[in-house]
C-alpha cells in the first residue's frame, strides 16, 4: 500500500497518475520476490482499494492498497501486475489488453479488476 500527496500535474505531466506506475512496479517486484522464495501469491483483485481525494483541484491525496492472497501451487501464482487508467478520463482498456496479450503464455488469460 502507498500514498502520493502533492500536485496532480507539474509542467503538464500527470505526476499523480505516475504513482500508479510506481505501485504496479513495486507489486510486480514483490510478487517475483515471493515466488523466488517459494511463497506463492497473487493480487487479490476484489479487495484493491483506491482513493483520489482532491482530484481536479490541483492537489491530490492518492492512496492505493493492493493486497495479495497466498496460493499453494507455483502454477497458480502470478509474478506480474500492471495497470491501465487515466487521470480524469476514460482508460484505453481495449488497447492495453491487446498490448498485454502478447506477454501471455499459451492458454492463459488476463485477470482484470473492476
Amino acid at each position: 500500500m502507498g500514498t502520493y500527496t502533492g500536485p496532480e500535474f507539474i509542467n503538464g505531466s500527470d505526476v499523480a497518475h505516475q504513482f500508479s506506475n510506481k505501485m504496479s512496479a513495486a507489486v510486480g517486484d514483490k510478487l517475483k520476490e515471493l515466488y523466488k522464495n517459494e511463497l506463492y501469491g497473487k493480487v487479490d483483485f476484489s479487495n484493491i482499494q483506491m482513493s483520489t481525494e482532491g482530484m481536479g483541484t490541483g492537489h491530490v491525496v492518492y492512496s492505493l492498497s493492493i493486497p495479495f492472497v497466498t496460493v499453494k501451487e507455483a502454477c497458480d501464482a502470478y509474478t506480474s501486475f500492471d495497470h491501465v487508467g487515466g487521470w480524469n478520463h476514460t482508460p484505453a482498456l481495449a488497447k492495453r489488453k491487446q498490448e498485454l496479450s502478447k506477454a501471455l503464455m499459451e492458454g492463459h488469460e488476463l485477470h482484470i479488476s473492476d
